[in-house]
């Protein structure tokens, strides 16, 4: 799939520079997969304390009888 971007040439080059191996598309992809992983994280993070659970749970029990 070929997609023309407007990507600021300062920001572009700064990466770039960054790993000398890399070339343009490989750099966009890797920014995506990272903000996608960023994401996904930040969601993970913002349930916490938001799940309620038994008190009562033990949990070295259930791993025992797995």
């Amino acid at each position: 799939m070929v997609t023309q971007f407007n990507i600021n040439n300062t920001l572009l080059q700064e990466a770039l520079a960054l790993d000398d191996q890399i070339t343009v598309d490989v750099l966009v992809e890797t920014a995506l997969r990272e903000y996608i992983q960023r994401r996904k994280r930040l969601k993970v993070l913002n349930l916490f304390g938001t799940i309620d659970y038994d008190p009562d749970y033990d949990y070295k029990q259930q791993r025992q009888q797995a």
